[in-house]
C-alpha cells in the first residue's frame, strides 16, 4: 500500500512508529541543513522533517526539489515535535523521514492551495479539481454527503425503499424548459431529462411500492443564479395510501433529524401558515421568520388624506425597522434609491421615525397629523426608536417590493443569522395561477396536483380560487421543499387538463400512459422534493450552493473545466439526423 496512515491521525501516542504516508506538497521550509514539508491529504496536515545529520543525503538533496502540490510517498519514523502547533490534530509530532518517492511531479498552481486563497472564482472554476483540496470546498463536498447519509438513513427506517428512475424520458410540460437528447435509433425524435421523477415516482405508487425515496439528479433550462444550476439534485419522495398531515409529520421528522443530528439542534415548533397569509404578511411565499417586520396595512389610515401617491394606490404597506430611528437622512436616501433600483421596481418611499418621546416624524409630516402616523405604527407594531418604511401601487407588485426591502434590511441589521434556523409549512396554495401573456391559467405546481375536494365546484366559475392540496417546507427565508397530495382518478386528472387548456387529444399524447395506469386501481397517494443542494448550503451556513456541488457550472450554464457545452462533429449530427441553421 502507498500509505499506512493518513495525514490527519498521528499523535503522541504513534511516537517511534515506523509509518509511511502519501500526499500531497502543501508547502516547504529549507532552512538549509534542515527542510521542514508539510504533506497534506484529504485527513489533515502532517510535518515532515529532513535533517542533514540524520537523513541519508540522497533523500535530503531530493527534499529540496519539492515543489507546491508535488505528489510524494515518504518512509520514516514519527518523533516529538519540538515547536508544537496545537492548531492541529497532528502538531505534536513530525515524521522524520528516511525514504522520499515523487510520484507525480506538479506545475505551480494557478492560485494557493489555502483557505485564504488568492484565487478568483473563475479560475477557481476553471481548475476546480484543485479547488476541491481547499478546505473550504473539500469540506462543504463531506459535509453534503454526511446530510446525504442521514437522510438515506432517516429514511429508510421509516420503510422508504430507493428506487431508480430513468433519466432518458419524455418531454412534458412541466413549468420550466426541457432539455432535449436526440435519438439516433428513432430518427427526428428526442428523449427529454427529467425536470422530476414526478410521473415515474406516481406510477411507483400503482405499482404498490408504498414508499419511495430517491437522491436523484434533475435537469431545467432556465436562467441561472446563485441558488440555481441546470442540474440539481431532490430528495425525491411519494407514499400511498397518505393525506397531507401524514405527509407533513414524516418530513417534519426528516428535518428535526438533520437539524439535530448536523447542528446538534432540537427544534419543536413548524409553524404553519397558509399561501394568502404568507403573501399577505411577508410579501412573498417562502418568508424567513427568524426576524419579525411584518407588514402593515396602512390604507385605511393613509389614504383620502390630500397625499395623491397614497390616494392612487390599490395598496399602501409599511414595516417597523427596529432601531432604525438613528439612520441619517443620508442612509434613508441610499434606501430610497435601493428600492428604486430596476430589480426592486420602487417609484419611491416614505418614512416615518417613531422618536424616543413617542412622537413621530415623518417625509410627508405635511399631509398627516401625529395621530395618523401613531396609526401606522400601531399597524406595523413600531416602537419608540425604531422607523417605518412605507411603499404602495399596485397590491402584487408593491408587496413583492416591500419584500424584498424587508430581506435586503434584515441582512443589513444582521438578523438573518446562519446558526439560527426557523423552519415552517406554507400551505393551501393556489391550484392555478392566471398568465397574461398566454392568456390562460397554468398550474402552479404541476397538472398532478390534486385540488382541495370542497373547491373542486369553483374550477367553472372562479379558477383562480381553487385552492390545491399543496405545501411548502420553508427555512430561513429558502423554499428547500415542495409537494402535494396528489391526482389518482383518470376523470379528475382529465378535467385538471382541461382547465389548463389541453385538448383530449393534447393529454392522451402527453399524459396518456399515466392516465391508462390510474384506470388499474391507483391509490391515494401524495409526496414532496426537498432541494438537496440548497438544503446542505443552509445547513453549512451559507446563501449559495455552488461550494456544495463538486462540479458546478457558471451563471452562463458552462462548465469551464471541460469547455462544455460545446460544438460536436459534423459526423456526428449526420447520425443524428439533426441539420444546424447557420443563419
Amino acid at each position: 500500500m502507498y500509505r499506512s496512515h493518513n495525514c490527519g491521525e498521528l499523535n503522541a501516542t504513534n511516537i517511534n512508529t515506523e509509518v509511511t504516508l502519501a500526499g500531497w506538497v502543501q508547502k516547504s521550509r529549507d532552512k538549509g541543513f534542515m527542510n521542514w514539508v508539510d504533506l497534506r491529504d484529504r485527513y489533515g496536515i502532517t510535518q515532515l522533517i529532513f535533517d542533514e545529520s540524520r537523513t541519508d543525503k540522497t533523500v535530503f538533496e531530493l527534499a529540496k526539489t519539492l515543489g507546491r502540490e508535488f505528489v510524494i510517498q515518504v518512509k520514516g519514523t514519527v518523533i516529538e515535535r519540538e515547536a508544537k502547533n496545537k492548531n492541529i490534530p497532528t502538531g505534536e509530532i513530525e515524521i522524520l523521514v528516511t525514504e522520499l518517492t515523487i510520484l507525480n511531479a506538479a506545475l505551480t498552481p494557478p492560485f494557493t492551495i489555502e483557505d485564504e486563497t488568492d484565487g478568483g472564482e473563475d479560475i477557481r472554476m476553471k481548475y476546480r479539481y484543485l479547488d476541491i483540496r481547499r478546505n473550504p470546498v473539500k469540506n462543504s463536498l463531506l459535509f453534503r454527503h454526511k446530510v446525504a447519509m442521514e437522510v438515506r438513513k432517516y429514511l429508510s427506517d421509516l420503510d422508504f425503499c430507493e428506487v431508480e428512475t430513468p433519466y432518458l424520458i419524455k418531454s412534458t410540460p412541466e413549468g420550466a424548459r426541457d432539455f432535449v437528447v436526440p435519438s439516433r435509433m428513432n430518427e427526428g425524435q428526442f428523449y427529454a431529462l427529467p425536470q422530476s421523477p414526478q410521473t415515474f415516482k406516481q406510477l411507483l405508487m400503482v405499482g404498490g411500492m408504498d414508499k419511495y425515496f430517491q437522491i436523484v439528479k434533475c435537469f431545467r433550462d432556465e436562467d441561472l443564479r446563485a441558488d440555481r444550476q441546470p442540474e440539481f439534485t431532490q430528495i425525491d419522495c411519494e407514499m400511498a395510501f397518505v393525506e397531507q398531515e401524514d405527509i407533513l409529520n414524516v418530513f417534519e421528522g426528516l428535518t428535526r433529524h438533520l437539524l439535530k443530528e448536523i447542528k446538534g439542534i432540537d427544534v419543536d415548533k413548524f409553524p404553519r401558515i397558509t399561501y394568502d397569509y404568507a403573501m399577505k404578511t411577508y410579501g412573498n411565499d417562502k418568508p424567513d421568520i427568524r426576524f419579525g417586520m411584518e407588514f402593515g396595512e396602512l390604507n385605511e389610515f393613509a389614504q383620502h388624506k390630500e397625499f395623491p401617491v397614497f390616494n392612487a394606490a390599490e395598496l399602501v404597506v409599511g414595516i417597523a425597522v427596529p432601531e432604525a430611528g438613528n439612520y441619517t437622512r443620508k442612509e434613508i436616501d441610499g434606501l430610497i434609491d435601493w428600492v428604486k433600483r430596476p430589480q426592486v421596481g420602487a417609484s419611491g418611499m416614505v418614512y416615518a421615525k417613531c422618536n424616543d418621546d413617542g412622537t413621530y416624524k415623518s417625509s410627508v409630516d405635511k399631509f398627516y397629523d401625529q395621530d395618523d402616523l401613531g396609526q401606522w405604527a400601531k399597524i406595523t407594531g413600531a416602537k419608540p426608536g425604531d422607523m417605518i418604511f412605507v411603499l404602495s401601487g399596485p397590491a402584487d407588485k408593491t408587496r413583492t417590493q416591500l419584500s424584498a426591502l424587508r430581506m435586503e434590511l434584515a441582512s443589513r441589521l444582521g438578523l438573518r443569522k446562519p446558526a439560527e434556523f426557523a423552519p415552517l409549512w406554507v400551505v393551501d396554495f393556489p391550484l392555478l395561477e392566471f398568465d397574461e401573456e398566454s392568456g390562460r391559467y397554468h398550474a402552479m405546481h404541476h397538472p398532478f396536483t390534486s385540488p382541495k375536494p370542497e373547491d373542486i365546484h369553483l374550477l367553472e366559475t372562479d379558477p383562480g380560487k381553487v385552492r390545491a392540496n399543496a405545501y411548502d417546507m420553508v427555512l430561513n427565508g429558502n423554499e428547500i421543499g415542495g409537494g402535494s397530495i396528489r391526482i389518482h382518478d383518470k376523470a379528475t386528472q382529465q378535467l385538471m387538463f382541461k382547465y389548463l387548456g389541453f385538448t383530449e387529444e393534447e393529454a392522451k399524447a402527453q399524459f396518456g400512459f399515466l392516465m391508462d395506469a390510474f384506470q388499474f386501481g391507483a391509490p391515494p397517494h401524495g409526496g414532496l422534493a426537498f432541494g438537496l443542494d440548497r438544503l446542505v448550503a443552509i445547513l453549512g451556513g451559507q446563501e449559495t450552493i455552488r461550494d456544495f456541488i463538486a462540479f458546478p457550472k457558471n451563471n452562463s450554464g458552462r462548465d469551464v473545466m471541460i469547455d462544455a457545452p460545446s460544438t460536436i462533429d459534423a459526423s456526428q449530427l449526420k447520425e443524428l439526423h439533426i441539420k444546424l441553421d447557420t443563419l
